[in-house]
């Protein structure tokens, strides 16, 4: 359907009744009871419960001479819980923007996790990656990167208890392990996918 073609969005009514806080730790979990018009008019009311992750940024580094994506690997603990990977997932660098500008986020999770400086930052797009119940909005970057940390070498802060594994890959490669279940990251998935779409040489 043509952008042109979309229907105006509709005015829901949204009415939040109450929120419940069920847990604080790194960040907040409420239950939030609320009321919302349907499209048919009626008045519904229901519950959902909302993880407040705040935003953050990703940025996918390329060499487009070489034809590589840096990515990383490491621990994430609700991946070992579902019995993937070994718990162990390739991504894109990211992080939380911690009160930063997702430019300065990109930035600062490039060399904290690869050792390297990106170089200029392009704005692919923004995305909800869980709207049903996380919060979190991701700004999405790709970014060129020149050298290389020598072999075996990672990133990550050990206030953290990051462990991170660096992964020099040929962009086909990547995508190829995108299709085949190797990369099940979204924000990677959407990055490589844009690049394939785009060219490395043209992001």
């Amino acid at each position: 359907m043509p952008m042109s073609a979309l229907p105006a969005p509709r005015d829901p009514e949204v009415q939040l009744l109450d929120s419940q806080l069920l847990a604080h730790d790194w960040n907040a979990l409420r239950r939030h009871r609320f009321r919302f018009r349907s499209r048919d008019g009626r008045l519904l009311e229901t519950c959902r419960e909302v993880y407040e992750l705040g935003d953050g940024a990703s940025v996918l580094l390329y060499n487009a001479a070489r034809g590589t994506v840096l990515l990383t690997r490491q621990l994430r603990l609700p991946v070992h819980l579902k019995g993937d990977f070994g718990g162990l997932l390739i991504e894109t660098c990211a992080g939380l923007l911690d009160g930063d500008s997702p430019e300065d986020c990109a930035r600062r999770e490039a060399l904290e996790e690869t050792g390297l400086r990106p170089g200029p930052l392009r704005k692919v797009f923004e995305t909800y990656v869980s709207p049903g119940a996380v919060s979190q909005k991701l700004h999405l970057f790709c970014a060129p990167y020149e050298g290389l940390p020598p072999p075996g070498s990672g990133g990550g802060l050990d206030a953290e208890a990051e462990d991170i594994e660096l992964l020099e890959l040929p962009l086909d490669l990547a995508l190829q392990k995108v299709y085949d279940g190797g990369i099940q990251d979204c924000k990677t998935q959407l990055l490589l996918l844009h690049a394939d779409r785009v060219g490395l040489d043209r992001l």
